[in-house]
């Protein structure tokens, strides 16, 4: 199951860039600029995990995070251009569980998300863990759905967000040819929110990562006219 992020970021392009970025990484994402619409979707979206900036249109990110905790022990990141201890004081003891300091690198916040995931896994065991799903092995490429997880001769293959579901349907199917279009709308649905990133551009990248010659494919075909397909 992925993590669901509410993300409350006023400046467009830096809440674009990570949304983007979380929902490369597998995350659920969903974006909003002011805290009345936060607080509108909160109860609908039920997150995971709430990033929020400091300083937002008509309130303060502290009196947001205020509101949250009033019903909810979601745990909370704050974001701030600010590095006043003070500022970061204030929103520890009003209620946030971490604080990350613009600018930062899109892959610390995501080990801020992840180490605070786990920690709300500790302080609150009643939380349902499912157990682990064994990995369906068929050649040379293993898939985990549950952990999703890849492998190559039985080694963990470090992957995107799209690059795995890309794998999975083909892993899904192996023999049938699917067009790019296809692949597209499988693994977006109708958001087909990347656009910009062709699928030839992840295929490449996949080959990379687990073909022993990627500039002659054994296992991920092209079909030439037509897109690809996986060969066992």
């Amino acid at each position: 199951m992925s993590i669901k992020v509410l993300l409350i970021e006023d400046e467009k392009n830096l809440a674009d860039m990570i949304a983007f970025f979380l929902e490369e990484e597998g995350y659920i994402t969903e974006r909003v600029h002011h805290a009345r619409e936060a607080l509108q979707l909160f109860p609908r979206f039920q997150p995971d995990i709430v990033v929020t900036d400091l300083m937002l249109p008509e309130t303060d990110g502290n009196d947001l995070v205020d509101a949250f905790r009033q019903h909810s022990t979601v745990p909370i990141l704050m974001i701030s251009a600010s590095t006043m201890l003070n500022d970061r004081l204030r929103a520890l003891h009003n209620g946030a569980d971490d604080f990350l300091c613009k600018p930062f690198s899109l892959k610390e916040l995501d080990a801020r998300i992840k180490a605070l995931l786990r920690r709300s896994a500790i302080f609150y065991p009643d939380k349902p863990i499912k157990e682990d799903k064994p990995t369906e092995v068929v050649g040379h490429v293993s898939v985990n759905e549950y952990r999703r997880t890849l492998f190559v001769d039985g080694l963990e293959i470090e992957v995107t967000h799209i690059e795995f579901e890309i794998m999975k349907e083909l892993y899904r199917n192996p023999g049938k040819v699917f067009t790019r279009n296809e692949l597209m709308d499988r693994i977006k649905g109708s958001e087909r929110a990347y656009l910009d990133r062709t699928i030839d551009v992840h295929i490449s990248s996949l080959r990379k990562k687990i073909e022993p010659d990627p500039k002659n494919p054994r296992y991920i075909k092209t079909v030439w006219g037509t897109g690809y397909k996986y060969v066992i």
